[in-house]
């Protein structure tokens, strides 16, 4: 790790203009993926902006009912929240399922947001790789790509987002509230994380010099009765292979409204959108869920070594709505 410089930021204004004045410069919330990149050489800041002293980690409720959730909010005290666990459970479910209960009471949402991928190519400097070194190539494609994505890859690249919490906030609309020197900004989640494209290592449209500041979710009834299931190579802390973040309403057997995201399988969270348009007015049944993943998944487009994930992607989504309408009846 090369010698850097810290600073604590005392307010929002004073981060973005540290940041502003250093395009070397990163913000440091937990530090849980940042410091392990440094210690890899993937990432070379000169300059740290330690933001963990701004008051930004509170959990509100909005008026209109949906939640306020502050970029520095720590993993551990998002999944404990009692109205993140009543009106999002997938949410709290989603956080708890990923990485350790020490790394949990560390990691941020922004930082969570921010983190970067997983792939063992992009983890080692001395292999190329197109999100790190434009233009080197991408060494997975004929490689090691088992856990890599199915869905919205391209020839530049095909690693997967590694986020657990951001998978559960894709299904419920949530909104990233950002800071820049020119003022305050809104992105939906749905832009948040740029298409792969030729650009991988364009990764969010966030403006150059943003700080996240926070979340917001807006109202969902639906968000009640959702649930997270995460599929993993191990039951203890590891990256997903497969996850879902799904809500579904259900009534005289009808779905009248759903919501899907699915992780591990793209290079950003994945809205569901094709799978959703299925199920919303169709009747409640196993038939109905398998059609609406296969719906989803014809746009699928596995590598030699990772054609698994679109039968477990399938089995996913029938087994999870098919007990989220089991309860909805009770």
């Amino acid at each position: 790790m090369r010698e850097f410089d810290y600073q604590r930021a005392h307010d929002v204004a004073g981060a973005v203009a540290l940041l502003g004045a250093d395009p070397d410069t990163r913000y440091l919330g937990g530090g849980t993926n940042l410091v392990d990149l440094m210690k890899t050489g993937v990432e070379r800041p000169a300059r740290l902006v330690d933001i963990r002293e701004l008051p930004l980690d509170e959990i509100e409720t909005t008026p209109e009912g949906g939640l306020r959730i502050g970029a520095t909010v720590t993993n551990g005290d998002l999944a404990a929240h009692p109205e993140v666990r009543r009106r999002y459970p997938a949410l709290a479910q989603a956080v708890l399922a990923g990485a350790s209960g020490q790394l949990r009471n560390m990691a941020t949402v922004g930082g969570n947001l921010l983190q970067r991928t997983r792939c063992g190519y992009f983890a080692d400097v001395t292999q190329p790789c197109n999100k790190r070194v434009p233009g080197s190539g991408c060494p997975a494609i004929q490689g090691e790509h088992h856990n890599h994505a199915i869905l919205g890859a391209s020839d530049h690249c095909v690693a997967v987002h590694p986020s657990d919490m951001a998978v559960a906030l894709t299904a419920f609309d949530a909104v990233v509230r950002f800071e820049t020197a020119d003022g305050p900004g809104r992105l939906p989640l749905a832009d948040f994380y740029l298409p792969v494209g030729d650009t991988p290592h364009r990764e969010t449209a966030l403006p150059p010099g943003a700080l996240i500041t926070g979340v917001t979710l807006p109202p969902a009834p639906v968000a009640a009765r959702s649930r997270y299931r995460k599929v993993r190579e191990r039951a203890s802390y590891a990256f997903a292979i497969g996850s879902l973040a799904a809500a579904l309403d259900v009534r005289d057997g009808v779905v009248q409204d759903a919501r899907l995201a699915l992780g591990a399988v793209a290079s950003r969270p994945w809205r569901a959108a094709a799978a959703e348009r299925v199920l919303t007015g169709a009747p409640a049944t196993a038939e109905t869920y398998a059609a609406a993943a296969d719906a989803e998944l014809a746009a699928a487009r596995p590598l030699p070594h990772n054609g698994y994930k679109v039968d477990l992607v399938r089995n996913l989504v029938v087994a999870v709505l098919t007990e989220l309408a089991e309860e909805t009846a009770r």
